[in-house]
């Protein structure tokens, strides 16, 4: 298990963020968007790993840069867990080239985990909300990598037809977005 600092050392700091969307993953912008830094006032806490702007939840923040080196290390295999909501209701064969590995144009994904579940019970409402179609249904999804690529999620449900709409980072390892709303953080000892 990853957590911060060391038995007799000096304490990292860890923290859970429920990002909310539209909300760059960082603490500044030239642009003016939301940041980090509306929403997290602990200095000297910088992300492990990304999460895209139109995407939400957990992100973790440390200012222990070996141990932010180590969550976001594709290596160290990690796992990320997401719930995602797609067009269409994706099949067995669908299903089934999610875990196999999806060929995308950087390369073959490695298997992931993918299962149809439930709209999530913890869910928020997302704002603005999915616009949604009468006539085209949707599904959720459960997704889970050991790998991080740009935007993978979002690019391997559209290579097995099933493009997504929305797309909440559950958990990263031990740690989970349980329990946080949106914009919502507190520190992990």
């Amino acid at each position: 298990m990853i957590g911060p600092g060391e038995e007799g050392a000096s304490r990292s700091v860890l923290i859970l963020f429920n990002k909310p969307y539209s909300v760059l993953c960082q603490f500044t912008d030239v642009a003016g968007r939301r940041t980090l830094a509306q929403h997290v006032p602990v200095p000297g806490v910088y992300p492990a790993g990304r999460l895209d702007y139109d995407s939400e939840g957990l992100v973790l923040l440390t200012d222990d840069g070996a141990l932010q080196a180590r969550i976001a290390d594709p290596r160290r295999g990690l796992t990320k867990l997401y719930w995602v909501q797609v067009e269409g209701v994706p099949g067995s064969q669908a299903l089934q080239r999610l875990r196999s590995g999806v060929d995308l144009k950087d390369g073959r994904t490695r298997p992931a985990g993918a299962r149809l579940i439930e709209e999530p019970a913890e869910l928020w409402p997302r704002e603005p909300p999915i616009r949604r179609r009468i006539a085209i249904p949707t599904a959720w999804l459960e997704i889970s990598l050991r790998e991080g690529r740009n935007r993978q999620v979002r690019r391997m449900t559209a290579a097995v037809g099933h493009p997504t709409l929305r797309l909440i980072r559950a958990a990263i390892g031990p740690y989970h977005v349980s329990g946080l709303l949106p914009g919502q953080w507190r520190e992990v000892r």
